[in-house]
């Protein structure tokens, strides 16, 4: 009889905890999903306002149309994919834009626009919601996946077939802002792989080495 009693009490304390576990992960779920659609708001937020922004500024910026090119290439990125997918071109976008908003101080008339600046304005605060919200989304993903992964919930969690989530953060070679080349001589240094770029930049360098001087007496 004792023996029956413990293992019915055995029971109900695994039941217990099993109800427990679940429950907390839909719940430290739920935050994650949550925080994710406020990151994916924001990203809609700017994709929804770069063509105004190429409207605006292609006027006075004649000679950056490839540029720009690249802006809108990168804009279309930042609202497909996975999440590692969109979080790279949201860096990517956010160098692009910088550079962009950089090279407008040399066109006082475009600076003067209210239109311009209103969209400038209302770009940087999208960044900055975008970076507030996703320190906010990658904090619960890190609750989230350690409770996945510790004991008793990585039992659980093979149980029930809840999967880790995915940080928002790019690869570091993505983290770096994107270099765009303003000149004309060459826009599609923007875009090129490291390797591309590396080697550009060797043969740029000895091109531009003095050649050896001719002897006086030839």
């Amino acid at each position: 009889m004792l023996g029956l009693i413990v293992g019915a009490a055995i029971v109900v304390i695994i039941a217990l905890i099993a109800i427990l576990t679940y429950n907390g992960f839909v719940a430290k779920r739920n935050r994650v999903q949550d925080a994710w659609a406020q990151i994916d708001v924001q990203l809609k937020r700017r994709y929804d306002l770069i063509p105004n922004l190429i409207n605006t500024v292609k006027g006075y910026m004649k000679y950056e149309q490839g540029v720009m090119t690249k802006i809108t290439a990168l804009r279309s990125s930042i609202v497909s994919g996975s999440i590692q997918d969109k979080a790279q071109a949201n860096n990517q976008l956010s160098g692009a834009l910088k550079s962009l908003f950089a090279v407008a101080e040399n066109y006082p008339d475009l600076k003067a626009s209210e239109s311009f600046k209103n969209l400038q304005d209302q770009l940087a605060a999208t960044e900055d919601k975008i970076s507030f919200v996703r320190t906010s989304y990658n904090d619960y993903v890190l609750d989230y996946n350690n409770a996945l992964q510790v004991f008793p919930g990585n039992v659980f969690s093979n149980i029930f077939h809840f999967k880790p989530s995915e940080f928002f953060k790019a690869p570091e070679e993505a983290e770096e802002p994107v270099k765009v080349d303003f000149s004309g001589d060459d826009s599609s240094d923007a875009m090129q792989p490291k390797a591309q770029k590396a080697a550009s930049k060797k043969q740029k360098a000895q091109a531009q080495q003095p050649s050896a001087p001719k002897d006086d007496g030839e």
